[in-house]
């Protein structure tokens, strides 16, 4: 599959948060206290106007079809960022998609100074969860900082 990644756009908004909302209805995923009922997840190019945060987008045949950011949360610690809104359509998974936006989210969240990574997930997204585990995240008891994702229970942290 070809395809590119790019930082994102305005006019992603639209396909980004009905693609994100598909995601979570087909894993049967909480909508609730989650990025499904986030309101900023219907406009991600203003969020990511946030200073030290970046939104990356896999674009495939000028469609966006996967996504991934770090975004600084509010309460991390000191020089922490969040991995956020990282979902894929399903055309897209088991290729190394997922990887190469994790890989390039870990290289932008270095060069911005940030020396660990945190994520939030739900069982529900166990191939995702994998994925962490063998990147080097470590499952952590609480979570870190303040998401506003209550609905989220798993938890991970790694040192870049």
């Amino acid at each position: 599959m070809n395809y590119t990644i790019r930082q994102l756009n305005k006019s992603d908004n639209f396909a980004l948060a009905t693609m994100i909302r598909q995601v979570f209805i087909e894993h049967d995923a909480p909508q609730q206290g989650t990025v499904f009922s986030d309101p900023t997840t219907d406009d991600l190019f203003t969020l990511f106007e946030t200073q030290k945060s970046m939104m990356w987008v896999v674009e495939v045949e000028s469609e966006p079809l996967a996504c991934c950011g770090i975004f600084p949360t509010d309460a991390l610690p000191k020089d922490c960022v969040e991995l956020v809104k990282f979902y894929a359509a399903p055309s897209t998974r088991g290729k190394g998609i997922g990887l190469a936006l994790l890989e390039k989210c870990i290289e932008t969240a270095i060069e911005f100074g940030y020396k660990s990574m945190y994520i939030e997930s739900l069982p529900h997204f166990a191939k995702a969860v994998s994925m962490y585990k063998k990147a080097g995240f470590k499952q952590l008891n609480q979570p870190l900082g303040n998401s506003g994702h209550n609905a989220c229970d798993l938890w991970f942290l790694k040192e870049i």
